[in-house]
């Protein structure tokens, strides 16, 4: 019987066309980091499953891949549930991760430490378009600033990673946990209720407004604050409303909401000044983000046309203090790899800075070592070459060598000294 050997569902195999893409990707993104002082750190795939449970990842907990315990440790007849069979889980994020990194080696780090991480992480959700159980994440850190300037840096750098990939007409928006909270309390919330509503207002751009309401209501929620949350979602959804503060006047802030609007208004006025043309920069009352650990400034990427978000982040001061008992400030922004990968590929902007690819065409009758002797030569001019056999039908050959990216070819005749004559493909 044959054996099932796809990939699982919602994992992908990755042709050598759609790495090299990637490769290129990822690269010019960690050259844009470099050039704002990040370092490059590496984290396990596996963290223990306590870690992935216990730090804010919000609905994100419900998707770990959980590890069985193994030999003497898995006890089957003791088990009472599920997890009393599992001691470890494969990471859905590289925040958390981070975290622990950071208790470990705070001593060994410079202070405040800027990280820039590109790796895998599994979630074990419903596949969709830009969507996968198995993807890849692409994030920066500043830990150990607790000033705005933080999140100004994390604004630049991240919008520079993302034009110098070629993209273009991205909106950056921002809000921050407790201006929504106040926000929210002032319709008529209790404090419980906040986290609930929350979830139903970051369901806006694919509920709409009525479907805010209606879900609201529906939860049982009180029908006064309900209608007063509607009026003010209407009112700040309006063209130009929020050109000038992250939220209305009418909503009343105590002296600490009045700080935390002055300091997103200064991180707006200092970031814009970093923003390649065609970008954008507002406030957005409405923006949550789904990871329990923020709290306090939040900031999203979109892109016209799209119905995802393509970088998203926020300050998040209380997780380090959580792992080692001493409040450390961090704050982070993580690039969206698939989904920008996918905008790349749709618009035609993942032309590559790699050298050119040449094939080097050789009969039996060469000896080897002037096949060795003519792609060293090539190389040494900058191309990468591979060595192939001539077939008899050379023309289908070409046309297969074309479709797999190569750039051009050199035939090999014996005897023929230095390197061969490059020569283009014809046109197709």
């Amino acid at each position: 019987m044959k054996r099932n050997t796809a990939p699982a569902r919602g994992m992908r195999d990755l042709l050598p066309a759609q790495v090299e893409v990637r490769d290129h990707c990822a690269a010019v993104i960690q050259r844009a980091y470099a050039r704002f002082g990040y370092q490059r750190v590496e984290t396990p795939a596996l963290e223990h499953i306590g870690l992935l449970t216990g730090s804010g990842g919000g609905d994100n907990e419900k998707l770990i891949y959980k590890v069985l315990k193994r030999g003497d440790k898995l006890d089957l007849a003791k088990a009472q549930g599920a997890d009393d069979l599992v001691d470890f889980g494969l990471r859905y994020d590289l925040t958390v991760p981070l975290g622990r990194f950071y208790a470990e080696h705070a001593a060994e780090l410079p202070q405040p430490f800027r990280a820039v991480q590109i790796g895998p992480v599994w979630r074990a959700e419903r596949p969709q378009r830009g969507r996968y159980r198995q993807f890849t994440q692409c994030d920066i850190d500043i830990l150990g600033e607790a000033s705005e300037l933080a999140e100004v840096e994390l604004i630049q750098a991240t919008v520079t990673a993302l034009s110098a990939l070629g993209l273009t007409g991205f909106t950056v928006r921002l809000n921050d946990r407790r201006l929504l909270a106040a926000m929210v309390s002032s319709c008529g919330f209790d404090a419980a209720a906040l986290p609930a509503v929350f979830i139903t207002v970051d369901k806006l751009d694919k509920v709409g407004l009525d479907g805010v309401v209606k879900e609201l209501t529906e939860s049982g929620h009180p029908a006064e604050a309900v209608a007063a949350l509607g009026r003010t979602l209407e009112a700040v959804l309006a063209p130009g409303a929020l050109a000038d503060s992250p939220l209305p006047e009418s909503v009343p802030l105590d002296d600490e909401g009045v700080a935390v609007r002055e300091r997103l208004r200064t991180i707006r006025r200092l970031a814009a000044a970093g923003l390649p043309e065609g970008a954008t920069l507002g406030f957005d009352p409405t923006l949550v983000r789904g990871m329990g650990y923020y709290t306090g400034t939040l900031f999203e990427v979109g892109m016209e046309g799209y119905p995802f978000s393509i970088a998203g982040g926020g300050r998040y001061d209380g997780m380090i203090g959580g792992l080692t008992g001493k409040d450390v400030p961090a704050c982070g922004f993580s690039i969206g790899f698939e989904r920008v990968v996918l905008i790349l590929e749709e618009q035609g902007l993942t032309t590559t800075d790699r050298p050119k690819r040449l094939a080097v065409l050789h009969a039996d009758a060469v000896p080897a070592d002037e096949v060795v002797a003519a792609a060293t030569a090539l190389r040494a001019e900058g191309h990468a070459v591979a060595t192939l056999k001539a077939r008899k039908k050379v023309g289908k050959q070409l046309d297969e060598l074309q479709a797999q990216g190569f750039d051009g070819f050199a035939v090999l005749e014996a005897g023929a000294p230095g390197a061969p004559e490059v020569r283009e493909f014809r046109a197709s």
